[in-house]
Parts: structure tokens; sequence; C-alpha cells
């Protein structure tokens, strides 16, 4: 009687773990985000499952009392996600809660993930960083997002669309153009590619719409210099001039070091 959720490969089909091999290899049902793309990796390793079932987002809330009862029964259940380890932005959250609130015992095989894998790939300093799921949509969201990471000053790490990716990274770059970033594109696959620069650079690399998994991992803030008087008397001065205000901001920021937020506010 366990419910045993297993980490499976974020690209290729060999990193995956023994135990987590083992325990498809026994167990008397495999739940599957897709059965198909369990198959594969099944099919890779030589594994023939007792049985698949479908267990996603759509479902997960009408199986639970059947998976429970199959638990009680004494049955061995394993639960995958089409990548990673479910229960992170993937189903599974859901039965692992009422497994343990049932008393069922409930181990995690650890393996791939495509956050730390991401983290670690961009070389940016992560003694902290902060897992955001997948980037809102929407401008306003999104400037509501940079807004509350600009008070974060540590890595931020978020999953995005090949679709969105330019408008998502457009947006950062228009309100923290030198804010590092890196985009982690097909992570452990064949065609891997890790872009990192200012966020105005990065933006500029992916304006048109790219293929594969993306991973967007922020940087830390940047040390900023201190907004002073002469910063903002030039801002205040180019929008005399007729520039407009955030742009005049950023252009003075991008010269002098300063926060561009700052020297908008105190330039009002």
């Amino acid at each position: 009687m366990t419910l045993a959720v297993c980490a499976t490969p974020i690209g290729n089909l060999d990193d995956v773990t023994l135990r987590v091999l083992a325990e498809l290899r026994e167990a008397d049902v495999v739940l599957c985000e897709d059965t198909r793309h369990t198959a594969r990796l099944l099919d890779r390793h030589g594994i023939r499952a007792h049985a698949l079932l479908s267990y996603h987002r759509h479902n997960e809330a009408a199986r639970q009392a059947e998976l429970l009862e199959r638990l009680r029964d004494g049955q061995r259940v394993a639960l995958v996600s089409d990548a990673g380890l479910p229960g992170i932005n993937d189903p599974g959250v859901r039965l692992v809660s009422a497994a343990r609130d049932a008393g069922i015992d409930v181990t995690v095989l650890p393996g791939a993930s495509a956050v730390t894998t991401a983290v670690v790939a961009s070389g940016f300093p992560a003694e902290r960083y902060q897992f955001l799921g997948y980037l809102p949509r929407g401008r306003g969201a999104l400037d509501a997002l940079w807004a509350e990471l600009e008070a974060w000053p540590h890595v931020a790490v978020a999953f995005e669309s090949p679709r969105r990716l330019p408008a998502s990274l457009a947006s950062l770059a228009g309100v923290a153009p030198e804010r590092p970033v890196a985009v982690c594109r097909e992570l452990t696959k064949r065609f891997e590619e890790i872009v990192r620069g200012p966020a105005r650079e990065v933006a500029a690399r992916f304006a048109a719409e790219t293929k594969g998994e993306i991973v967007v991992v922020v940087g830390p803030v940047p040390a900023r210099r201190e907004v002073n008087d002469d910063a903002v008397a030039a801002v205040i001065e180019l929008v005399a001039a007729g520039v407009p205000r955030r742009q005049a901001a950023e252009v003075v920021g991008r010269l002098t070091g300063a926060s561009a937020r700052s020297l908008y506010k105190r330039s009002l």
C-alpha cells in the first residue's frame, strides 16, 4: 500500500534513476500524464508495465476515489508526469495530499528537474531562488511580476511557452533592460541552447517565435549606483525636450547605472 512519486527525464530518456526504473517495473499500475509519452520511456529501458492509467489535470479529481481504493487494497501505484517530478507544476499534489490524509504511505523517488537544471546552467549565483511556475499572460500581469521581482534581489526561474517568449522578454527588457537573464531551451536534448545576457540583448535574440521547451532564469538584481540630483535633472531635461518620462529614465539609468524606476519616480 504505497504511492510512489517518480521523477522522469526532462528530455534525454537516459536521465532516469535505477530506483525509478525498478518502481515502474514492479508497480501494479503506473499513472501517466500521457500514456504514449510514458510508453516511450518504458520501451527505451525494456520495461513492460503491468498497467498504464491516464492521470492528468483534467481527470485527477475524478480518478481520486478509485486510486485511493486501489491503494487501500494493497496495490502498488507509481505516479509519473511527462517530465520531471509530479506535483511541481504538474498533476500529483491532490493525490499525494489525499493519500497522506488517508494514512497511505507516500514515497518520492527524486530525479531530473528542469528548474534546478536551468538554474545551474544559467551560471547565476543561486543560494536563494524563487520558482514562478509559468509566466503570466498579459502585459499588465507581466509588469506586476517584474515590479515584484525588483524587490526580490535573487534568482527567479519560470517556464514559458515558445510562442509567448518574445513578448515576455520584451516586457522584462522594457522595465529592467540590464537585469541578467538566461533562456534555457531544450534542456538535456540534442539541440540544447543556453542564451544569457542583459534582458535587452536576450529579448533581441528571441524577438521572433522559437521552438522547444523553455525555462527562463532571471538573474539577481545588478548593483545600482545611488540616484543623484544630476541624474534626476538629466531625466527632467529630456522630458522637457519631449522624450517620454519612462524612456528618459531608462536612458539615464543605462548611462549612470542608477535604477530607472527610481529615476522615474524622483523626476515626477
